[in-house]
């Protein structure tokens, strides 16, 4: 993944996605670079517009982004749930072990 975000980097940089470019990016990150990675990286998006694919793939998270409110929603009954509140335990469990030691 962190040699795709590399290439994202670049390419909205405005800077060639070139083997050189993508490992310093990858090195800057603290990212050892695979050169076998980056090599097949840089051949697959030589015929690719990135411009293009970014602006087809905007479609879909939009899709995605508009049914999360009701996932939401549906999860927050279970949240509105009183827990039950722990010092109760607490105090059943010292009368226990005072009971104990007289």
């Amino acid at each position: 993944m962190e040699y795709l975000h590399a290439s994202l980097i670049l390419h909205s940089a405005g800077k060639k996605i070139t083997e050189k470019a993508v490992t310093d990016v990858l090195t800057a990150a603290g990212v050892t670079p695979d050169k076998n990675r980056i090599k097949g990286l840089v051949a697959a998006l030589a015929d690719v517009n990135i411009g293009d694919a970014l602006k087809s793939a905007a479609v879909m998270p939009a899709v995605v982004s508009a049914a999360a409110p009701a996932a939401t929603l549906a999860a927050a009954p279970a949240a509105a749930a009183p827990a039950p509140e722990p010092e109760e335990e607490e105090e059943e469990e010292e009368s226990g072990l005072s009971s104990l030691f007289g």
